[in-house]
């Protein structure tokens, strides 16, 4: 069903700049997973947001962004503790001892976490089929996960609960903010109001000596500074501004199994039948949740977002 703000084929529009949001985060967990291999996991889960902001500099100046206002920057100081502080702290502190495909899993939950905060943020309510779909999505991961911890959860299990805790927030307030300010001025600002607080405890825990780096680690913390932390923000906020928090976030019930292939491929982890059989169920819960008709008005996303940096 088609929103009357919007025009014809939005939807469709809105599928598709999540959908590369989704593509762009769903290497995140195994560039981590290198990065860590060297680098100190804080460095490496605060260091990425400090260089993003410097590239979010560039561009903010370059388009000639306003300033947002005082109001809106409170609310850019949730979206960065959110996205930009709390998932990638604690997903890489995860990450310094769980495998890659292991916390995809778990991550799987973001879905949920982002609809949760949607309806409390943003005033969302999904129908039943929706949050029906979403939910055996989330119970197949959480059985998953459960099964392959022999019945229990570890400390990095635990981190990276709250991880999906920080990273649905954060998308449902960006999300919101993203139909103000536009989808990269958003994730932009909101780098760049972080990046002072962020100083100090990325230099105290920089490598000693750059030389012992490997260029593997040195290049999956150049993927998470700049796609993960930043590029992939662009499609993915204007995604969810565009098609509604929940039902474009609901897609990120896809990424799991896109990090698990990406950790076949990179890290050279196993994939077997019962992560496959995982997949089937939460694809066709992604399809159940996508046929769920949208009741929901959809403010129209602000004119700066016309404009391209």
């Amino acid at each position: 069903m088609k929103l009357p703000n919007q025009p014809r084929g939005a939807d469709g529009r809105a599928a598709c700049f999540g959908m590369l949001g989704i593509l762009g985060f769903s290497l995140t967990l195994p560039a981590t997973r290198l990065a860590v291999a060297d680098l100190d996991p804080v460095f490496v889960g605060l260091g990425r947001a400090v260089v993003a902001a410097g590239l979010a500099a560039v561009v903010l100046w370059w388009a000639k962004a306003p300033r947002p206002s005082l109001r809106q920057c409170g609310r850019l100081a949730l979206v960065a503790a959110g996205v930009v502080v709390g998932f990638p702290l604690l997903s890489t502190l995860a990450l310094h001892t769980a495998a890659a495909a292991h916390a995809a899993v778990i991550v799987g939950l973001a879905p949920l976490a982002t609809a949760l905060c949607a309806a409390w943020l943003a005033g969302e309510r999904p129908g039943i089929l929706y949050w029906t779909a979403t939910l055996i999505g989330g119970a197949t991961i959480v059985g998953f996960c459960w099964w392959i911890g022999g019945g229990g959860l570890s400390r990095a299990d635990w981190l990276l609960l709250g991880a999906v805790a920080s990273v649905g927030f954060g998308y449902a307030e960006g999300a919101r903010m993203s139909r103000e300010l536009g989808a990269w001025q958003t994730i932009s600002w909101a780098l760049l109001l972080a990046k002072p607080c962020l100083l100090p405890a990325v230099w105290l825990a920089a490598p000693a000596h750059w030389a012992a780096v490997g260029w593997t680690s040195l290049g999956g913390f150049a993927y998470v500074s700049l796609v993960s932390m930043y590029l992939a923000f662009f499609a993915w906020y204007k995604g969810l501004a565009m098609g509604g928090i929940a039902r474009i976030g609901q897609l990120q019930l896809l990424q799991p199994f896109l990090t698990l292939a990406g950790a076949a491929l990179i890290l050279g982890e196993a994939v077997g039948r019962s992560q496959m059989i995982a997949a089937s169920i939460v694809l066709v819960c992604v399809i159940l949740g996508r046929r769920e008709p949208r009741r929901l008005r959809v403010p129209a996303l602000s004119h700066s977002d016309a404009r391209s940096p």
